[in-house]
């Protein structure tokens, strides 16, 4: 058998799990949802979800990971028993298919970098005009999504050491870098204090409204990568020793430290530079035109804005990257686990991306379509990664977690994930289906439109049935992990 690939040092792979963690929407979802669910209040909320929800799922995945030293599919297989072998089949497929849009977003962020360079944000500029021209562009859209698959392909193709963790050394030091830059330039813009105190002055009463913990829990689950099969495949490269439970709070802490910085750049901007408190609020209302509309448009405005910007946008850039990088790895292990070489896993992932993202980069509802599914479908995975914890022994694994651990899980971490993790996956699914009922009662069950309950339960009982049905031969497929020899 041939050597197991691992990262060099510890600060490799904590480097690339807040990579993972850290992505686009830190910087375009959580300023604008803290600021409309309670500021203080939602921020509060934020850091709970990530203690009851977040944290314990990376756990749970780092375990399986550092385990079985098997992606995903094989992970579930070794860890609870052949006949779950589809659970980790769904998660590799529901990453996959976030995978193939992701890497439109993430192209889309690429090319903001290249207009802010150009000073394409001019005072005057019609920056709604100049997104809408771009977001119908298939031509331009195609071209940066294959720019964007293409060096997430050389990074992965290159192997643990010499591409995932060296580039994730230089790219998250330096996302944290330009968003401080940004934070920085906006909290000392004059009325920036205004939009200081939406993000952080507590609104009490919106504890009392069920948006606020429903919304904080869901922007949680999908930052921090829980769920995702991500931190499980990283893992499979971590050394015996290596501290779970701190590793995955550091992990959770830096992704909540990079919304708040996000939040920081956003929202003082949004209300210093503003004509009025009814212009700010609306800004905040629309996630992707937060950044590329309203952003861009307050840039011009801003003393030394020309200059900010390309930080804001290379550090928005740096943040979809690193996590396309994950994403694209997850898909590379799984066929490396069937057996494949790193070089043809990644060549067969990175072209299946390219044709398979093909309609998100020509049309912008198929996308809407695909993010609203899928990334409702990353609850599910998570659940999955409850029930596998489960099924395993929630005490028994406690014990292995806490073995060489500096940080020692009490017992309230099993009870965490027996009854209240279930109980938030219970609450956040169901609030969100409801949630998309009540947008279009007479046609919530059409399987074909946009935003519907109905696309998202006809895609996942589609993928359900074909994880259920290939579940012995994806087990079959799976060879058994290369040795440790750390």
């Amino acid at each position: 058998m041939s050597q197991r690939e691992q990262f060099v040092s510890r600060l490799g792979f904590v480097a690339a799990a807040i990579g993972m963690a850290v992505g686009t929407g830190n910087i375009w979802r959580f300023p604008r949802m803290a600021a409309q669910y309670g500021g203080g209040v939602f921020v509060l909320v934020y850091l709970l979800a990530l203690l009851l929800w977040s944290a314990p799922l990376l756990m749970v995945e780092m375990s399986i990971g550092r385990k079985t030293r098997l992606g995903p599919i094989g992970g579930f297989r070794d860890f609870v028993g052949e006949k779950y072998t589809w659970m980790g089949g769904w998660m590799v497929a529901v990453c996959l298919l976030i995978t193939f849009y992701y890497a439109v977003i993430t192209g889309w962020c690429a090319k903001y970098f290249v207009l802010s360079l150009q000073g394409a944000f001019r005072e005057g500029v019609d920056t709604a005009a100049l997104w809408n021209n771009f977001l119908h562009n298939r031509w331009q859209n195609i071209f940066f999504q294959a720019l964007a698959i293409g060096l997430c392909g050389l990074i992965i193709y290159r192997g643990i050491q010499k591409g995932v963790e060296r580039i994730n050394k230089i790219l998250v030091p330096s996302l944290f870098l330009f968003l401080i830059v940004a934070a920085l330039r906006a909290v000392t813009l004059p009325g920036a204090g205004l939009g200081l105190r939406y993000l952080f002055v507590p609104d009490w009463s919106k504890l009392a409204d069920p948006a606020t913990w429903l919304q904080a829990f869901t922007q949680s689950a999908w930052s921090t990568g829980a769920g995702w099969g991500l931190m499980l495949t990283y893992a499979v490269y971590t050394k015996k020793r290596d501290d779970i439970p701190q590793n995955c709070l550091v992990v959770g802490f830096s992704d909540n430290s990079a919304a708040l910085l996000a939040g920081l750049a956003v929202i003082p901007t949004i209300f210093a530079l503003s004509p009025d408190l009814g212009a700010a609020r609306a800004s905040l209302s629309d996630n992707m035109g937060l950044t590329f509309i309203s952003l861009a448009g307050l840039f011009p405005k801003m003393k030394g804005g020309l200059v900010v910007a390309p930080f804001f946008f290379l550090a928005m850039l740096f943040a979809a990257l690193s996590s396309l990088i994950a994403e694209v790895e997850l898909g590379a292990k799984a066929l490396m686990d069937f057996g494949w070489t790193r070089k043809k896993s990644t060549l067969v992932i990175i072209l299946a991306c390219l044709v398979l993202g093909l309609p998100s980069a020509a049309f912008p509802s198929f996308l809407l379509n695909q993010d609203w599914v899928w990334g409702m479908a990353l609850l599910v995975s998570g659940f999955w990664t409850i029930l596998a914890a489960r099924k395993y022994g929630l005490e028994k694994l406690r014990r292995e977690i806490n073995t060489g651990a500096d940080l020692k899980l009490g017992r309230w971490w099993t009870f965490i994930l027996k009854y209240i993790s279930p109980c938030i996956f219970l609450a956040v699914t169901g609030w969100w289906f409801y949630q998309a009922i009540g947008w279009d009662r007479k046609t919530w069950w059409h399987p074909f439109k946009t935003s519907s309950a109905g696309t998202i339960l006809f895609q996942w009982l589609i993928l359900l049935v074909l994880v259920l049905l290939f579940n012995r031969a994806l087990a079959r497929w799976t060879r058994k992990p290369v040795e440790d020899e750390d």
